[in-house]
């Protein structure tokens, strides 16, 4: 069988891959060129050079940038990772939390924020006092993008179509990017104003059909576990509105008469407990499992392995059960 032998890697100039990642790093050739102290057409040299040696474009002029081919999008990941482990097994990141004047940036939900975020902001002013962080909210349940791209440092909340998805992934062999760590698990309830005529008359599963819902959605779209779980049972509930953050439904529901689901841990939390009460959801719903999700070239950082174990430490402390049953016993109006 004749044919032209593939690329030989031995004879790559391993420079042309830093210069790659720059390249698709920013998707623009003079700010790639800043980034590595080299002159555009350096850079434009070594795509050429790289382009000859994998057989494509890799990339193409789009108005003030530049585009990547299909195969340019593939192999970025592989390239990205292998040059940042590369970096930190040459010159490793020592970090000094005493010392260190960081700024990490974390995305979560406020639910999420309200338990974990007083417990790192202890372990800042006891360990690390220079450190900052930034929390911005969570407004997906897939932050495999938001990581990539950097825009986050480490992502806390319930994905349940990545960790799969990064399964399958391992599974069969492909590159995984990302990694995990279980914090703790939700537990949600049905949560509503103190008087509502479902708080003394019972609530069941038709009743709970029948009213009328606000669902807490961080893309607006109008569908989340509590429907897949009454989909399973050929049932759907009446949404009537969806907001993005549970302290605004908490809010709502005390002043209306429609029902949310909430994680429980958060209403003690609300300065809105005496106002509410909960019941238990009156069918079976899936474990919502709370994960911390970071990109693993980031994972390397001496700093990210403290604020993953920071990030852990909180949640142990803020999920241990005494934590949350002394704070349930005070609340008679949170008693289902």
């Amino acid at each position: 069988m004749n044919g032209s032998p593939g690329p030989n890697f031995r004879t790559l100039d391993l420079n042309l891959l830093r210069v790659f990642d720059q390249v698709m790093a920013e998707r623009n050739l003079t700010r790639a060129a800043r980034n590595l102290s080299m002159t555009q057409p350096a850079v434009s040299n070594a795509l050429r050079r790289l382009r000859d040696f994998l057989g494509d474009r890799l990339v193409s002029r789009r108005g003030y940038g530049v585009e990547p081919t299909p195969r340019a999008v593939a192999l970025w990941p592989a390239v990205s990772d292998a040059l940042r482990a590369l970096e930190v097994s040459m010159v490793p990141g020592h970090f000094e939390p005493a010392t260190a004047d960081t700024t990490f940036l974390l995305a979560m939900a406020d639910a999420t924020a309200s338990e974990l975020m007083p417990g790192l902001a202890r372990r800042i002013e006891r360990e690390a006092p220079g450190i900052s962080m930034r929390v911005l909210p969570l407004t997906t349940r897939d932050p495999r993008r938001l990581l990539d791209e950097g825009v986050v440092d480490l992502a806390v909340g319930y994905f349940p179509a990545v960790l799969p998805d990064l399964t399958a992934q391992a599974q069969a062999g492909g590159v995984v990017s990302f990694d995990h760590q279980r914090l703790y698990d939700g537990h949600y309830v049905c949560v509503m104003r103190k008087n509502h005529p479902l708080a003394t008359d019972g609530l069941n599963f038709e009743s709970y059909c029948a009213a009328r819902h606000m669902l807490v959605s961080f893309s607006g779209r109008p569908f989340g576990f509590v429907d897949e779980a009454l989909a399973a049972r050929d049932r759907k509930r009446r949404i009537v509105l969806t907001v993005n953050q549970f302290f605004t439904a908490g809010r709502v529901v005390t002043n209306s008469d429609l029902l949310t689901v909430l994680p429980l841990h958060f209403v003690s939390v609300t300065g809105m407990a005496s106002e509410l009460t909960w019941r238990e959801l009156p069918f079976p719903v899936p474990a919502v499992h709370v994960d911390a999700l970071w990109h693993r070239r980031q994972g390397l950082r001496g700093g990210l392995q403290w604020l993953r174990q920071a990030v852990a430490d909180a949640a142990s402390q803020a999920f241990a059960p005494e934590a949350h049953g002394l704070g349930l016993a005070g609340q008679a109006t949170m008693a289902p």
